[in-house]
C-alpha cells in the first residue's frame, strides 16, 4: 500500500463529527482584532536562547525527542514529526486556566488558553521530533510555546503511558508558573471563549480545532466535549443584531 494511503493508527473510525460547535458558529463569533500578540514587558527568545534552552531540556535524553501534545500542538504542531502515538499523561488533566489579554484575547474581551493541571489523567498524542531536524524543530516549538524569557520555565518532562508502558515526554504549561491564572467554572469558561478575539484569532476557533484534533485522534475528553457544547449554545443564543455587528468588525 502506498504510504500516502496508509491510515494512521490513532485516527478515529467514528464517522462524521458530532461536535455541536462548528466552523459556521466560529465564523459568527470571530472578528478581526488589532490587539497585541505579546505583552510589552516580555523579552522575546532569540535563536541562541532557544538553542540553549533546547540543550538544557534534552541533554542526556534519548532520541527521538517525544513531545506530549494536548491542545494546539495536536492540530498544528509546527515542527517536523516522524511519528504520532496515542498517550496518557499520568497525574494531569486539561484546563482552560491561562488568562489572555493578548494573542487570542484583549483586555476588553479576554481569552483563555489550555494548560495541564495536577490530578487525574489526560489523553493526547506523543509527537516524535523527526531525527535530523532537532535544532530546527526544537527552535520552532520552543519559540511558539515559550515565546519569551519570562515564560521559559514552562517546559517540563512528565510521566506518560504509551501502549501500556511508562516513559517521559516533554510538554508545556503543566502547572504553569509566572503567567496569570484563573479558576473559572466551565460555564464561565464557555462565555469567555465564545467572545474572546485577539490578533491571533478567536477563542472559539482554538477550542474547535482542539476538539476536532482530539476527535480525529479517537480521543474523547468529557471536559472538552462539554465546553464545546456550551460555547456553541452561547453563540447560538446571540441575537441576530449582535452577530451582524460582530461580523462587521
Amino acid at each position: 500500500m502506498p504510504a500516502s494511503s496508509k491510515k494512521k493508527a490513532w485516527m478515529s473510525d467514528a464517522g462524521p463529527s458530532q461536535l455541536r460547535l462548528t466552523d459556521a458558529l466560529v465564523q459568527r463569533a470571530t472578528r478581526a482584532v488589532d490587539g497585541p500578540r505579546y505583552r510589552d514587558e516580555w523579552h522575546l527568545l532569540d535563536d541562541a536562547d532557544l538553542d540553549k534552552l533546547a540543550d538544557q531540556l534534552t541533554r542526556n535524553r534519548p532520541l527521538p525527542v517525544p513531545i506530549f501534545a494536548y491542545g494546539s500542538l495536536i492540530w498544528n504542531p509546527g515542527f517536523a514529526v516522524s511519528a504520532s502515538r496515542r498517550a496518557t499523561a499520568i497525574g494531569w488533566h486539561r484546563q482552560f486556566s491561562i488568562a489572555l489579554d493578548h494573542f487570542r484575547g484583549t483586555a476588553e474581551h479576554p481569552g483563555l488558553m489550555l494548560a495541564l493541571a495536577s490530578g487525574g489523567k489526560c489523553e493526547g498524542l506523543i509527537l516524535e521530533v523527526a531525527p535530523g531536524t532537532e535544532q530546527e524543530s526544537l527552535r520552532a516549538v520552543l519559540k511558539r510555546e515559550l515565546v519569551a524569557h519570562e515564560l521559559a520555565a514552562n517546559a517540563r518532562w512528565i510521566e506518560v503511558e504509551v501502549d501500556g508502558k511508562r516513559s517521559e515526554a516533554l510538554t508545556f504549561y503543566a502547572d504553569p508558573i509566572d503567567v496569570p491564572l484563573t479558576n473559572l467554572t466551565v460555564g464561565d469558561q464557555a462565555r469567555l471563549l465564545a467572545r474572546a478575539n485577539g490578533a491571533a484569532g478567536s477563542g472559539s476557533e482554538y477550542l474547535l480545532r482542539t476538539a476536532q484534533g482530539l476527535e480525529a485522534a479517537g480521543i474523547h475528553d468529557p471536559y472538552i466535549w462539554e465546553l464545546q457544547d456550551l460555547v456553541a449554545a452561547e453563540i447560538e443564543s446571540w441575537p441576530a443584531e449582535q452577530v451582524r455587528t460582530s461580523s462587521q468588525h
